[in-house]
């Protein structure tokens, strides 16, 4: 990650929901108005609003050294991600799992995109769930799971961001819930501060990886 020293910085958020103005879009409102309050860009992306292919049977994900060729909207989504300083992806819960739309895009995204060079290694992540009360715990531990594949920075905030919601209208009614986004979004714009003060400091990338691709690495250590 490299970053823009004075820059504001941009948090991205990425909603996984097929429903305007649901739970979830509510949410990444509420986070927006936090980022902006503390002097933050609040950048949004609808994946229902975009064209995204599921992965195709070419059946090369795990051999090829490019980026993905199926034509659709994720190169455009990708390159954003990289410009962003954080990332947050909120998400409801379908059918005891992640909401088809985030599923289909953090498969192309990983396989398609991110594995070459992991370009989100060391910026920071965050996720939010939305659901009626079941299966939310599961599918933040999925969204975990890829952060961190993706080398970034998941900071603790106490309790995950996990807004519950029974009533069928939708509403930030979950208090302890919103109390966790509070501190999860605050503290993503603290460490987004902190490492740019370390950078401006020692100068040059923050916190520099050898170990990009994965693939590579077994193939060096195999030779």
């Amino acid at each position: 990650m490299r970053v823009v020293h004075g820059a504001q910085p941009v948090i991205l958020g990425i909603s996984g929901s097929e429903r305007p103005g649901g739970n979830t879009d509510l949410a990444l409102d509420h986070t927006a108005t936090l980022v902006e309050g503390r002097g933050g860009v609040f950048r949004r992306i609808n994946l229902r609003d975009h064209r995204i292919s599921p992965c195709s049977p070419c059946g090369d994900c795990n051999s090829r050294t490019s980026p993905c060729a199926v034509q659709d909207d994720m190169p455009a989504i990708v390159e954003q991600m990289k410009q962003a300083d954080g990332i947050v992806y909120a998400v409801p819960v379908h059918g005891f799992g992640l909401a088809h739309l985030m599923q289909i895009f953090i498969e192309r995204a990983g396989v398609g995109f991110l594995r070459f060079d992991r370009p989100l290694a060391n910026k920071v992540g965050g996720i939010i769930v939305t659901g009626r009360r079941y299966s939310d715990g599961s599918v933040h531990h999925q969204l975990v799971d890829n952060l961190l594949l993706n080398r970034m920075i998941l900071v603790g905030s106490g309790f995950p961001a996990l807004l519950r919601n029974a009533t069928g209208k939708p509403g930030l009614y979950d208090t302890e819930g919103l109390d966790a986004l509070d501190r999860m979004v605050n503290r993503m714009i603290d460490m987004t501060l902190l490492l740019r003060s370390v950078s401006a400091e020692g100068g040059g990338d923050l916190l520099p990886l050898d170990d990009r691709n994965e693939r590579v690495q077994r193939q060096r250590s195999a030779s």
